[in-house]
């Protein structure tokens, strides 16, 4: 008969010492975490109660007043859309290009070489020397401010999150499903086209969705090029009213009614960007899900 192995009676000194250390590192991470989270809460219900207070039907309908006027932020609210869509109309077909040179053309080539590493950089460039890059490309031989220089500056930032995304869902893809393609008999940029982008479309769409939420609260790149028009106007090659700056502009002034405006704009644009966020997220989560 096998004697009974002898249980320890109490746990050796380095475990107990490392259990210790779990514990206090859970603390101190569930402790950051709360104090986070406070500051977010904080910032939602200061957003909130004093955005939704002002919001009525005149923030739809109405353009922004002069001081001690009523009015609203609808020529903002359309140059934003329009400059959003133009900037991600130049941006996510050039992104989505760029991405798929990098992952299925040449991956390994001194050309995609270069190309992530000035990709990389433009991820990290801080937006206003973007806007300051374009007041010199664009405004400054124009002789003045317009949505164009507002749509390429908002391109110029969008663009490398998309390159970004696309490369990385494609890298994604399976090697077995392009090797099917070139079984049977189909070209390169056949295999790409119907089969790699069919399989990452979702990821593809996610980078772009992404992307939008990224440029649409952008103020600084636009300071320095559609600037803002007090008036009704959709007239590209002018100065063009949006919303990121509408919100600084009201939001610096001494008029009330002017930060009520203000407020109620930046709850419009908050919601807009959770809005895409949690649309990306599902995109991306029916992607990880897909057979």
């Amino acid at each position: 008969m096998r004697p009974r192995p002898r249980l320890p009676s109490r746990p050796p000194l380095r475990l107990t010492m490392r259990r210790a250390r779990n514990a206090v590192a859970i603390a101190l991470a569930s402790a950051a975490t709360a104090i986070a989270l406070a500051f977010l809460a904080a910032v939602l219900w200061a957003l909130v109660a004093r955005g939704a207070a002002a919001l009525d039907l005149d923030v739809f309908l109405r353009s922004t007043p002069p001081p001690g006027a009523a009015g609203g932020l609808a020529n903002a609210l359309t140059g934003s859309l329009l400059l959003t869509a133009a900037a991600i109309l130049a941006a996510a077909p050039l992104g989505i290009l760029a991405g798929t040179y990098l992952a299925e053309i040449g991956p390994a080539s001194p050309l995609a070489r270069s190309a992530r590493f000035v990709n990389d950089l433009l991820l990290s460039a801080p937006s206003i020397v973007v806007g300051l890059f374009v007041y010199q490309a664009m405004v400054v031989p124009a002789g003045h401010f317009s949505g164009w220089a507002g749509a390429a500056a908002l391109a110029v930032i969008a663009l490398p999150i998309i390159v970004h995304t696309t490369e990385n869902t494609l890298g994604l893809v399976p090697d077995t499903l392009r090797e099917a393609a070139a079984a049977l008999g189909a070209p390169r940029w056949k295999a790409v086209v119907a089969v790699t982008w069919r399989a990452a479309s979702q990821g593809i769409l996610t980078g772009v969705l992404l992307a939008v939420a990224r440029i649409s609260g952008e103020t600084a790149p636009l300071l320095f090029t559609a600037l803002n028009n007090q008036f009704w106007s959709a007239n590209l090659n002018r100065p063009l009213a949006n919303l990121p700056v509408v919100i600084f502009q009201f939001a610096m002034s001494p008029y009330d009614d002017w930060r009520d405006l203000a407020w109620a704009g930046a709850l419009l644009i908050t919601a807009a960007v959770l809005a895409l966020n949690i649309l990306a997220r599902l995109a991306a989560g029916r992607r990880r899900e897909a057979p």
